[in-house]
C-alpha cells in the first residue's frame, strides 16, 4: 500500500480539490457567523457564541445545520492537508518536531477536557429540564462561561472542541510516525 502521495498521483488532485471545497465551506460559514454575531451585538448589545450556526439549517430546513457543515469540513480538510502536505515535514529538524509533538499533546489533552466538560454541561442541562417536566430546546442551551455577557452555545462548543481534539490527536499520531528521509522524497 502506498502511504505517501506524490503530486503526479490521481488521488493527490482529488485530495487537493476536496481541500479547496472544504476550506471554502469553512471560510463561508465563519464569515457568516462573524457577520451574524456582529449584527446581534449591535442590536442587542450581547450575543451567544455560535448560536446562529447551531440554529441555521442549510441548504433547506430540516437538513444539516451550519455547525455540522463546519465540523465536517474542518475534519475533512485536515485529513486532506495531512495527505497532501507530508513533504513539508520531512526536512523539519528533530527538535522542532519534538516541540510540535509536545504542543499537540497539550492541545489534545486540553480539547479532550473541554469536549467532555461541554458534553457534561449539555447533558446536565437537558436532564435538569426533563426533571422539571420541560422538554428543552437543545439548540438554545448555553453556558455563561468565561463571560456572562457573551455565553457559548453548548452544541457549538462541544462540536468545535471535538473537531479540535480529533485534529490535534491525529496530528500528534502523525508526528510520532517514522518519517521518510530527504532522499526518499521523490521516490
Amino acid at each position: 500500500m502506498k502511504v505517501h502521495l506524490q503530486e503526479n498521483d490521481p488521488s493527490y488532485k482529488i485530495f487537493l480539490y476536496v481541500f479547496y471545497v472544504s476550506a471554502f465551506i469553512m471560510c463561508s460559514i465563519t464569515i457568516f457567523g462573524f457577520y451574524a454575531m456582529i449584527q446581534e451585538w449591535s442590536f442587542k448589545g450581547t450575543y451567544v457564541m455560535g448560536e446562529v450556526l447551531v440554529k441555521t439549517e442549510f441548504p433547506t430546513s430540516h437538513f444539516a445545520k451550519l455547525i455540522t457543515w463546519l465540523f465536517f469540513s474542518a475534519i475533512v480538510s485536515w485529513y486532506c492537508v495531512s495527505r497532501i502536505g507530508w513533504k513539508k515535514t520531512v526536512t523539519v529538524s528533530k527538535w522542532k518536531i519534538t516541540m510540535v509533538q509536545l504542543m499537540l499533546l497539550g492541545l489534545a489533552v486540553i480539547t479532550l477536557y473541554e469536549t467532555i466538560y461541554n458534553f457534561i454541561l449539555l447533558s446536565s442541562q437537558i436532564t435538569a429540564a426533563m426533571i422539571n417536566g420541560v422538554t428543552p430546546d437543545i439548540d438554545s442551551l448555553t453556558v455563561a462561561y468565561p463571560d456572562h455577557n457573551r455565553p457559548w452555545n453548548l452544541i457549538f462548543a462541544t462540536k468545535m472542541f471535538l473537531a479540535a481534539f480529533l485534529i490535534s490527536s491525529h496530528a500528534f499520531y502523525l508526528s510520532t510516525r517514522p518519517r521518510k528521509s530527504v532522499q526518499e522524497l521523490d521516490a
